[in-house]
C-alpha cells in the first residue's frame, strides 16, 4: 500500500508547523514542503520514536564548579 505524501506551501507550514508535526506522527504519512511550487522539504514519521541523538553536543555529568584539585600558573 502506497501512500502519497501530502503537499504545503511553506506560508502554510510556517502557521501550521506544530499541528503538522502532529498530523504526521498520528497518521505516518510524509508531508512535502513547497516554495513556489518547488519542494524543499519532508516532514516524514520516524520509524521508531525515541531520543533523538544530538550532533555536536558533548553532556558531562557531575560537579562542574568545585575545584579540580590541580593548580596552575597563568603566566606560564
Amino acid at each position: 500500500m502506497s501512500m502519497r505524501a501530502r503537499q504545503m506551501a511553506a506560508g502554510e507550514f510556517k502557521a501550521k508547523c506544530l499541528a503538522v508535526l502532529d498530523e504526521v506522527a498520528a497518521s505516518k504519512r510524509a508531508v512535502v514542503i513547497t516554495k513556489r511550487g518547488r519542494p524543499v522539504a519532508k516532514v516524514v514519521p520516524l520509524s521508531e520514536p525515541g531520543p533523538v541523538p544530538r550532533r555536536g553536543l558533548i553532556i558531562r555529568q557531575g560537579d562542574l564548579v568545585s575545584p579540580v584539585g590541580e593548580t596552575w600558573d597563568v603566566e606560564r
